[in-house]
């Protein structure tokens, strides 16, 4: 594993590439002209979203050239001998908000190191909101130690999800709707932006039925470094592969699983 050094620099460089990544975006942004096309997923892809990942591999390649590379848009590119450093990259999570004008989108730069995910970045080009973390070096919103909420009941949590239709659709919706009634409120249309929410303490909880390892790339030294979980249903921590995603606090987690797993096995 690298020395804290060297991840808080990976961590560094990882935040200014997403900056230079989010300024593409934003040339398009709210723009009358802006058009995407369909994948056969029905996932909106737009001109932005090819540029800015394109700039960002350029990057890597340029400081990082024996990195191995994955990425929504271009796929996975091998490094020319084998690497313990894999780079995940979604240059647009959230392409539906970007293409309707809503800035809930993110720039998402993880770094893999032997098969864990030890630095993450996720940049939100239309706020300006930046949050990043790297194994040991604390998790930065803003420049700004980031912390998870402090409550404790459930029955009072924020709960951050994305469309309500995919529950049903991935075969989540039984503990879905247990998870929605035992909270206070239920807050859509999050996409990444939730997991900054718990990060940061103004939510306590955010799902994914569905979730592609680019999707929650940045997300396990995140929460992990403001003191929450991230990683799937069964609490597996840190797990990125699941297909499935969810961040919590460490008071809610168990209540949190509990409703999730044996509620959905009787679903």
């Amino acid at each position: 594993m690298p020395s804290p050094e060297e991840l808080e620099a990976f961590r560094q460089f990882a935040e200014a590439t997403a900056r230079e990544a989010g300024a593409i975006t934003l040339r398009y942004f709210q723009k009358p002209d802006l058009s995407a096309e369909y994948k056969d997923d029905d996932t909106p892809v737009t001109r932005a979203d090819r540029e800015a990942e394109q700039c960002i591999r350029a990057r890597i390649a340029n400081d990082y050239p024996g990195h191995q590379i994955i990425g929504e848009e271009f796929g996975e590119e091998s490094a020319p001998e084998p690497s313990a450093y894999r780079w995940i990259i979604d240059p647009i999570d959230g392409t539906k908000s970007f293409v309707h004008g809503v800035p809930l989108y993110g720039v998402l730069i993880a770094l893999e190191i032997g098969g864990s995910v030890a630095v993450g970045c996720a940049y939100f080009p239309g706020l300006d909101e930046m949050i990043s973390a790297a194994d040991g070096c604390g998790c930065w919103w803003n420049g700004k130690r980031a912390q998870v909420s402090k409550e404790t009941d459930l029955s009072r949590a924020v709960c951050a999800h994305i469309d309500t239709a995919y529950f049903d659709s991935n075969g989540k919706g039984a503990p879905w709707k247990r998870l929605q009634q035992a909270t206070y409120y239920n807050a859509g249309w999050c996409d990444a932006y939730g997991y900054l929410l718990v990060a940061t303490g103004r939510a306590e909880i955010m799902l994914d039925p569905v979730m592609a390892v680019w999707d929650c790339g940045p997300f396990p030294p995140i929460l992990k470094e403001a003191g929450g979980y991230f990683g799937d249903w069964a609490g597996n921590e840190g797990n990125i592969h699941g297909g499935e995603a969810m961040a919590t606090t460490p008071a809610l987690l168990p209540d949190v699983l509990s409703l999730l797993n044996d509620n959905a096995r009787t679903a």
